[in-house]
């Protein structure tokens, strides 16, 4: 039943994606060009999302446990350290410079598209990549 529920979700957020325009590199790149051409259509999108957090958050904070599962798996570290704040700006480059992030490229891949291809494909690539050194970091 958790994966019926999960895909059901995962499918809601992936129609999401596409209809706000996320799974789309150059309204993403418009969106944060904010001294140029800048696109203020996701502003919307970003406030919607919190929004519905919000209220959603005020709803389960206080629950025990989810309610398909026995408890609820919140990370427990609060120290910002350097490994944090560079894969941050890596990711935020990255992000920046593609136009697209993880959830809608994986989206995207239904498109077709190659760019997208190979960008799912660096992407998975490097968290390999990054599994394979981390230790040594």
């Amino acid at each position: 039943m958790k994966n019926v529920i999960a895909f059901f979700v995962g499918f809601i957020f992936a129609l999401g994606l596409g209809y706000s325009g996320m799974t789309q590199p150059h309204i993403v790149r418009g969106f944060l060009d904010f001294f140029g051409d800048w696109n203020i259509a996701l502003v919307g999108v970003m406030a919607g999302a919190i929004m519905l957090h919000a209220v959603v958050f005020a709803l389960i904070k206080h629950r025990k446990s989810p309610l398909l599962d026995t408890q609820f798996y919140v990370p427990t570290r609060k120290d910002i350290d350097k490994k944090l704040i560079l894969g941050a700006a890596i990711f935020g480059l990255g992000w920046g410079w593609a136009g697209i992030c993880p959830g809608p490229g994986i989206v995207s891949l239904a498109s077709g598209n190659v760019g997208i291809i190979l960008f799912v494909i660096s992407m998975i690539g490097g968290m390999y990549f990054f599994k394979s050194i981390e230790k040594r970091i």
